[in-house]
């Protein structure tokens, strides 16, 4: 049995393109969702692996690909927010877990720059396994300016036989001068039908995976999380018009953050429709009345300002009633549009 985790069906083709190429550093990049952290461990595998099919990518069984498996490849150094380390099963080092475990401090939400200085050190050390060294770095845009300036000059100029992934969300918001070091690769959307049948494969009911895709506005690993999370179809669908009516009660079983993401998709698809498109995240049959423009745009930029402190909110339970009365204020100001 292969020790990888099944790719991405929609991942295929772009892995076997990649793989075709020659490159030192590429960029993978896209929406949240589509899958750049399991392509950019994919192309790691596949450079690393010691019996690689032809083009089509890490053999699975080989003992580099069972190292990466557990998480113990001499070789291969990833970099993420120590909570994207966690939550993936990738371990810290000793001092970074001890000193959490002995809560001195929390798990990082950003790529720690000392984690980036082991990654140059680990860069310009020879091979342990003979078949180079790699660097996946994802999310790459938490990387703050001093940790990506740490990474600069090695990725410009690498010692040795060492090639680098940066996976990212967010490629804007990347230093310019680490993008132009960078060969850009942008990941493809899978299609409706493609994207459903690998719900329901993951264990999505059928009926419910058209409505999960829709929440998450075409993205499905994002829709699989949803559907983790208990996310139920009938609620999302119910969600602005209750909204409307001002019911806190709709969003209790959210936290903060997630009750913004959920507001700013309202929101989104709100404006959109008011230019005259189609809506991404709900069913139009599903909004309320345009409101007026101006107060939608108050709202956007309310909830942008919401979301920075979002993770650690003075009192959750009063940062929702809030959110919401500020949904009903704005979803019911039709009427007076400028």
């Amino acid at each position: 049995m292969s020790d990888a985790a099944p790719l991405l069906p929609w991942l295929r083709r772009p892995l076997a393109e990649l793989l075709r190429q020659r490159g030192h550093a590429w960029l993978l990049h896209g929406p949240s969702g589509l899958g750049q952290y399991e392509l950019g461990l994919a192309l790691a595998a596949a450079w690393l692996c010691e019996r690689p099919a032809d083009g089509q990518g890490a053999c699975g069984h080989c003992p580099s690909c069972h190292a990466i498996a557990v998480r113990t490849h001499a070789d291969l150094c990833v970099l993420m927010p120590e909570v994207a380390m966690q939550e993936l099963g990738w371990p810290l080092d000793e001092k970074s877990q001890a000193d959490i475990d002995d809560k001195k401090r929390k798990p990082s939400r950003e790529i720690r720059v000392e984690a980036m200085r082991d990654a140059v050190g680990f860069a310009q050390r020879t091979s342990a396994r003979g078949r180079g060294k790699v660097v996946l770095v994802y999310p790459a845009e938490r990387m703050n300016t001093i940790t990506a300036n740490a990474l600069l000059k090695t990725l410009e100029e690498p010692v040795g036989d060492v090639r680098f992934v940066l996976a990212s969300e967010a490629a804007w918001q990347l230093l310019p001068t680490i993008r132009s070091r960078c060969l850009g690769f942008t990941l493809p959307w899978p299609g409706e039908e493609e994207a459903r049948d690998w719900l329901v494969a993951q264990g999505v009911p059928a009926a419910d995976a058209p409505a999960l895709l829709r929440a998450a506005g075409g993205r499905p690993s994002d829709a699989l999380r949803l559907a983790a999370a208990g996310q139920s179809p009938k609620a999302w669908s119910l969600l602005p018009k209750a909204l409307q009516r001002g019911e806190v009660a709709a969003l209790a079983d959210h936290a903060p953050a997630q009750a913004i993401v959920a507001l700013q998709k309202l929101c989104h698809d709100l404006m959109t429709v008011d230019s005259g498109a189609a809506p991404r995240f709900f069913d139009a049959a599903d909004l309320p009345g345009p409101p007026s423009r101006a107060a939608l745009a108050r709202w956007a930029r309310s909830l942008a300002n919401a979301a920075k402190t979002a993770e650690h909110p003075f009192n959750a339970g009063l940062m929702l009633e809030a959110l919401v009365s500020e949904a009903r204020s704005t979803l019911n100001s039709a009427g007076r549009r400028p």
